[in-house]
């Protein structure tokens, strides 16, 4: 079947409780899919590292529906479990409205909803906010409550009787303690390759899974389905014959990416090659792209603009093969950035500007292509995110650097943004590749065109 993981809010638990039923799944030698709503990157590289499967995004705005059908159904009857956590509180989509919401995508695929609860000063009041999340869509199931932060046997005992008075199962009482503690920072959780000691970890959120969570309910709900099957149309496949390898940025920098891109680029007679700019090496010689995704190049400033052999590589390479660049891969394209503690630090200076932080800035954003990029035409449109804490400064046009798009979002007036020209798209919008055929069209046009100009001369 599988089911939602939903909340009643913000860092409630919703990866916490993922993260323990991946670990009493793991714990009994079974496999288990893991998928994660919206466009978020942090939460899905710790349920990957933790179920040992790539986790896949299910974003009803950057993807439609039918993709993410399509997705659900494939991905699910591959393991023998499979689960979804959902994005912010249960209702929460864009603006005021539930648009692309747990709630939405739940409805969709005909999902049951696990909702877990802070309970943390809870007592009588549990049963008005639980019968208002119960009462609100009535098309949604709710298949049982995960109490969080139970402070006491007496503050688990008060919470059950409420839920056994409005007829609400539950499904768990989680304790407050140090071994469920997840870090996190401004942009949510900390990224996977941050936590210490995974496999300790793994073992005591198995053994806590078992000794709090009702796991043979969890087990149904758990429970995959076999009888289904949906092979993704991503794109037709280049049938070329022609391999024309992708250099992708991928350290402790920058790792906010999509599995299915570069499946996508690898279906597409572009293999992908790690590159680590923070180790300080050339692109490799066989990259006929690059990819720099977006991340936390802030906290690696001075690394980073101690690398000058990654960074000259990069400005050659920008003279003769396609760049694509999203946020924090943008800012490595700039002339410098601050880092947190405001010190400026050189960066590749291909683009003009400055990085430092700024405001929050989060939502989806519905762009027009002004000018060709590497992935886009004069006209076209597609649908991307934006979500950093960061500003340009001194940033300026010019005869060779153009406005990729004009862009536009809920309570935001449509403006110029990001920087191209015929080898360069930076942004600071994070698209979904695989769900815009489109994208890897023109970005494999424009692969193959200067492979082939640059074996010419």
């Amino acid at each position: 079947m599988a089911c939602v993981i939903s909340s009643t809010s913000s860092n409630s638990g919703k990866t916490l409780l993922s993260l323990l039923l991946i670990s009493w799944v793991k714990s009994i030698n079974k496999s288990v899919q893991t998928f994660k709503v919206g466009p978020d990157y942090l939460d899905p590289q710790q349920l990957s590292a933790v179920s040992k499967n790539a986790c896949r995004n299910l974003d009803l705005i950057l993807s439609g529906e039918k993709w993410v059908k399509e997705s659900f159904i494939h991905f699910r009857r591959l393991t023998d479990f499979s689960l979804v956590e959902g994005v912010m509180g249960l209702f929460d989509g864009i603006g005021s409205s539930s648009k692309g919401s747990t709630a939405e995508l739940a409805k969709v695929l005909r999902l049951p909803i696990v909702l877990i609860v802070d309970a943390r000063g809870k007592a009588a009041s549990l049963a008005a906010l639980i019968k208002g999340f119960k009462e609100h869509d009535k098309e949604l199931k709710i298949a049982g409550i995960v109490l969080n932060n139970v402070q006491t046997a007496r503050h688990e005992k008060i919470l059950l009787e409420v839920l056994d008075q409005i007829n609400i199962k539950s499904l768990g009482c989680l304790p407050h303690c140090e071994d469920l503690y997840l870090p996190s920072r401004h942009l949510g959780l900390a990224p996977a390759h941050e936590i210490q000691n995974l496999e300790i970890k793994v073992k005591k959120w198995a053994s806590i899974a078992k000794n709090y969570l009702d796991i043979e309910s969890f087990k149904d709900l758990l429970k995959s389905s076999k009888h289904e099957d949906k092979t993704i149309n991503f794109v037709q496949k280049n049938d070329s014959g022609l391999i024309h390898p992708i250099a992708i940025a991928e350290d402790e920098s920058f790792h906010f990416r999509y599995q299915e891109t570069k499946e996508l680029l690898e279906q597409n007679g572009m293999p992908t090659i790690k590159w680590k700019p923070l180790e300080n090496k050339e692109i490799p010689k066989e990259a006929k792209g690059l990819i720099i995704p977006g991340g936390f190049p802030e906290q690696h400033a001075k690394e980073l603009s101690n690398s000058k052999i990654s960074l000259k590589s990069i400005k050659l390479f920008s003279r003769k093969f396609p760049i694509y660049a999203e946020c924090g891969g943008m800012m490595l394209l700039g002339k410098s950035i601050f880092d947190l503690e405001g010190k400026e630090y050189k960066m590749a200076g291909i683009l003009p500007f400055k990085a430092k932080e700024g405001s929050l800035k989060i939502g989806y954003r519905e762009t027009i292509s002004k000018n060709s990029s590497p992935i886009t035409k004069k006209g076209d449109k597609l649908i991307g995110h934006e979500f950093h804490r960061w500003e340009l400064i001194n940033e300026k046009y010019n005869s060779d650097i153009n406005p990729i798009w004009d862009i536009k979002g809920w309570n935001i007036n449509r403006k110029n943004e990001g920087f191209c020209n015929h080898l360069i798209h930076a942004s600071w919008i994070h698209l979904h590749w695989a769900s815009s055929p489109e994208i890897i069209q023109n970005w494999s046009r424009s692969v193959i065109k200067f492979s082939l100009k640059t074996n010419l001369n």
